[in-house]
């Protein structure tokens, strides 16, 4: 579901420090493309919302969200609206992110993620 070893990569790169703040600077972007699916955003940006939020999954190691991601935005990019299982991409974002975190508390502690 996470791919511990881009976040371990990531963080390497950047520094602790910073790391902290990609991970608060992405909680929240995404959060607020999550609430406007939640709500039905329109057709038109479907897309492009799927689009970014696979980016930043990818980003931060949300592997299974942003398959999630990519499935709904190839029907979405096909005209396909019906094939996306929103219902099923929002779910995989909130266990991701469930599994991120207390992962992410783990490796602050120092133990295996």
């Amino acid at each position: 579901m996470i791919d511990w070893a881009r976040i371990t990569e990531l963080r390497d790169e950047i520094g602790a420090d910073d790391f902290c703040d990609v991970v608060v600077l992405f909680l929240e972007e995404v959060e607020e493309e999550i609430c406007q699916l939640r709500d039905g955003c329109e057709t038109a940006q479907l897309e492009a919302r799927l689009h970014m939020l696979k980016g930043s999954a990818l980003n931060l190691g949300f592997r299974t969200f942003s398959e999630f991601c990519q499935r709904a935005e190839t029907a979405a990019a096909n005209g396909q609206h019906a094939q996306i299982d929103m219902p099923a991409t929002l779910a995989s974002f909130d266990a991701s992110k469930t599994a991120f975190l207390s992962g992410l508390e783990r490796l602050k502690s120092g133990a295996e993620a």
